[in-house]
C-alpha cells in the first residue's frame, strides 16, 4: 500500500559529482580491463548501456579522493545553500547507500559528523538501490509526525574504489562474468533532497503525495550482492578463517546476476499496473516520467511492458540523466532530481512518477510529486491552463483490453509470488533440488502438458461462428504444442528417467484437478474464459522459467540436451503471449462482457498450478 503524505515538500536539491566527467574512451586509465575476455565485456557493456561519461571519486592511481560520507556532505552542503535554512536548522538527517566508508558506524551519523551538525534526529539505510527513497520515506513519516522541523535526505555511493586493478584481481582468482559487469555500470557520486512541513516562500517546490515500496526478497533469489564467492553459496565473508582468504576466494567483489533482471521489471511493472488499478493515480495525468535503470536498454523494456499493459507514458515525458552521470545506484534518483529540477521548467500542478526498482533481493519503489508554487496548493485548485494536456485517448489501449490486463496483472502478481515461495521452487532457489527432484517433476509434467494441445482443440471445436477467427488462433497454437510433451519426454530419458512409455507416467493430484478443469471448461459452449488459463501457463513459461533454468543448470549435473524443453519456452513464449494478445482482442471485440470470464478462469487456473507444484517437490 502506498504511503500517502500529508504536508511534506522537497524544498531544494543537491548534487555532487566527484573529479571531471570520465567519458568511455578513458575508462581504462582507471579501472582498466584485466585481459582480452575483460575488454570483450567491456565493449558489449558499454554498447548497450548508452553511458558516455561518469564520475569517479579515485584518481588514476586508484587513490580516494573523497569518502562516500565527503560526498554525502558536500551534496547536503549544496542542497542547503539553494534553500532557506542553514545546517543548524535541521532537525533530522537519513541516509541511503549499498554501504558506507565503514562497516559500522551507520553512513548517516559520518555524514552528520562532517557537517559538523547539531544534534539531531539520525537513521542509516542500508541496501542497493531502493535505499535511497527508503530513507526518504523514513525522512517523511517521521517529519509528518513532528509539529516542526527540516529533514534532508542524501544518498551516496562509491562503487570504484572495489573496481581498480588493485583490489578486483586478487592473486589467483580468475573473475567472472556477473562480477565483471557492474565494473562498466557504475558510478561514483551523492545527491540530496531538503524536506520541509511548507512549500518554500520563492520558486517551486515539490509535495510528496506518496511513497510505494514493496520487498520480494521471499519470493526470489539474491541478484546483487557482495560478500559471497562466486559459487554462489551461503557462506558469508565473515566465515573464512581470515579476510584475505575471503578477498582472494572472491568474496569482495560486487556480482549481479544478469539472469535474474527480467524479473525485477517485471514486478515493477506489475506494482505499477496494481497501482493505477487501485486508483493510486492515472498514466494519463503524469507529466513527467523519472525511471532509474542501470542501462539504455532497460528503458525500452519497461516502455515495452507498461505498452503491453495498456498504461505507457509517452517517452517525451520521460526525463533520464544517466548517459551523463552514469548509474549512482541508491543516489540515482536524487542526482537525477536535483539535474530534473535544474533543467526542465516547471509549472504547479504538474505530476512527478519517480519509479526505483532494486536488483539486491528485489525491491520496488514508486514515489508520486507535485509541483507547487510559494504557497501550497493541490492539483485541484491549479487552472486548467497551468497543467500539462492529458494523454491522447487513441495512444491507449481499448478500455475493455486496458481493464482486462490491469485484472490480469494483479492475478499473475500474487501467482508469481506464490509460485516463487512452493517447495519446488524454493528448493531450487535454496540449491537443494536434485536430479531425483528433476526426473521426479517431470514425470508428473509429461501427461500434463501432453493434454494441453487436446483441451485447446476442443475449446476450438466448440466456439460457434461467431468466434471462427479465435478458433483459428487456438488451433495454430495448439499445432505449435503438440510434441511439447515428447521434447520433455526426452529430457526426461537424458536425465536418468526411467518410464520410456508416456502412457505409463500419471499426474500428481494438482496435474489432475488442472487436467480435469480444463477439459471440463474445454468441453462448454464458446469457453473464452480459458485465454485467461493460457496466460497462466503461458506467462509461466516466459516469465519464470527462464529464472530456474540457470538455477537447474548450476545444480544439476546434467548435459544442456536434458533442458530442452525448458530452454525453448524460455525464448519462445514471448512469441505465444503476442499471439495470446491478438485472440484477446478478438474475442472482446465480439463481446466485451467476457472479460471478466478470462479473469476469473486466470484465477482458477493458478490456483491448480500452485497446486501441481506443491505436489511436484
Amino acid at each position: 500500500m502506498a504511503i500517502r503524505f500529508d504536508s511534506i515538500y522537497i524544498t531544494a536539491t543537491g548534487l555532487f559529482m566527484p573529479g571531471p566527467a570520465v567519458g568511455n574512451d578513458s575508462l581504462d586509465r582507471y579501472i582498466a580491463p584485466l585481459g582480452p575476455a575483460s575488454a570483450r565485456i567491456k565493449t558489449r557493456i558499454l554498447r548497450d548501456n548508452g553511458i558516455k561519461t561518469r564520475h569517479y571519486a579515485i584518481d588514476e592511481n586508484g587513490e580516494t579522493l573523497h569518502s562516500s560520507s565527503a560526498m554525502a556532505a558536500a551534496a547536503v552542503t549544496e542542497c542547503l545553500a539553494a534553500s532557506e535554512i542553514q545546517v543548524d536548522d535541521l532537525t533530522m538527517l537519513f541516509t541511503g547507500s549499498s554501504g558506507g566508508d565503514l562497516a559500522m558506524p551507520g553512513l548517516a551519523n559520518m555524514v552528520q559528523g562532517d557537517l559538523h551538525a547539531p544534534p539531531m534526529i539520525t537513521g542509516s539505510h542500508q541496501g542497493v538501490c531502493a535505499a535511497g527513497v527508503l530513507a526518504m520515506q523514513h525522512a517523511a513519516s517521521a517529519l509528518e509526525l513532528s509539529e516542526s522541523g527540516h529533514a534532508v535526505v542524501v544518498a551516496s555511493e562509491f562503487p570504484s574504489r572495489m573496481f581498480k586493478r588493485s583490489r578486483f584481481a586478487p592473486s589467483g582468482y580468475e573473475t567472472d562474468f556477473d562480477s565483471h559487469f557492474l565494473r562498466w555500470m557504475l558510478s561514483d557520486g551523492a545527491g540530496a533532497c531538503l524536506l520541509g512541513k511548507q512549500a518554500r516562500s520563492a520558486g517551486v517546490s515539490l509535495k510528496l503525495q506518496f511513497i510505494h515500496s514493496r520487498s520480494f526478497s521471499g519470493d526470489l533469489p539474491v541478484c546483487m550482492q557482495i560478500g559471497r564467492a562466486a559459487d554462489g553459496g551461503e557462506r558469508s565473508y565473515l566465515d573464512y578463517p581470515s579476510l584475505a582468504q575471503a578477498e582472494s576466494d572472491g568474496a569482495f567483489l560486487l556480482r549481479q546476476d544478469i539472469r535474474l533482471l527480467p524479473h525485477l521489471f517485471e514486478l515493477g511493472i506489475h506494482e505499477y499496473v496494481d497501482l493505477v488499478r487501485r486508483g493510486e493515480f492515472v498514466p494519463e495525468e503524469i507529466d513527467h516520467f523519472l525511471c532509474h535503470y542501470s542501462s539504455q536498454k532497460f528503458a525500452g523494456v519497461v516502455e515495452d511492458l507498461m505498452t503491453r499493459a495498456g498504461l505507457s507514458i509517452p517517452r517525451e515525458r520521460w526525463f533520464s540523466n544517466l548517459a551523463d552521470r552514469g548509474n549512482t545506484g541508491a543516489a540515482s534518483i536524487f542526482v537525477m532530481l536535483a539535474d530534473f529540477m535544474r533543467q526542465r521548467e516547471l509549472r504547479p500542478g504538474q505530476k512527478i512518477l519517480c519509479f526505483i526498482p532494486e536488483s539486491g533481493r528485489f525491491t520496488v519503489a514508486f514515489m508520486m510529486l507535485e509541483v507547487v508554487g510559494p504557497k501550497a496548493r493541490s492539483g485541484s485548485d491549479i487552472s486548467a491552463e497551468t497543467s500539462a494536456p492529458p494523454h491522447d485517448p487513441q495512444a491507449c489501449a481499448s478500455p475493455g483490453i486496458r481493464g482486462l490486463l490491469t485484472d490480469l496483472a494483479a492475478v499473475w502478481h500474487d501467482y508469481r509470488s506464490d509460485a516463487w515461495r512452493t517447495p519446488l521452487v524454493r528448493k531450487m532457489s535454496d540449491g537443494r533440488f536434485t536430479v531425483g527432484d528433476y526426473t521426479r517433476w517431470m514425470s508428473s509434467w509429461i501427461p500434463q502438458v501432453r493434454e494441453g494441445s487436446l483441451w485447446m482443440r476442443k475449446a476450438a471445436d466448440n466456439l460457434d461462428d461467431r468466434y471462427q477467427p479465435l478458433a483459428a488462433l487456438v488451433r495454430r497454437h495448439a499445432d505449435q504444442e503438440s510434441a511439447d510433451y515428447l521434447s520433455l519426454h526426452g529430457d526426461y530419458l537424458l536425465a536418468g528417467g526411467s518410464t520410456r512409455s508416456v502412457d505409463d507416467l500419471r499426474r500428481n493430484p494438482g496435474g489432475e484437478a488442472l487436467n480435469a478443469y480444463m477439459h471440463a471448461l474445454a468441453g462448454q459452449p464458446n469457453a473464452v474464459g480459458l485465454l485467461g488459463a493460457i496466460y497462466i501457463i503461458e506467462g509461466t513459461g516466459q516469465r519464470i522459467i527462464p529464472a530456474l533454468l540457470p538455477l537447474l543448470r548450476r545444480q544439476l549435473d546434467l548435459p544442456g540436451q536434458a533442458f530442452r524443453f525448458l530452454t525453448y519456452h524460455g525464448e519462445n513464449d514471448v512469441e505465444h503471449l503476442d499471439r495470446w494478445l491478438n485472440a484477446v482482442e478478438s474475442a472482446l471485440s465480439i463481446d466485451p462482457s467476457r472479460a471478466g470470464d478470462i479473469v476469473a478462469v486466470a484465477k482458477a487456473t493458478a490456483s491448480l498450478y500452485l497446486l501441481q507444484m506443491e505436489h511436484a517437490a
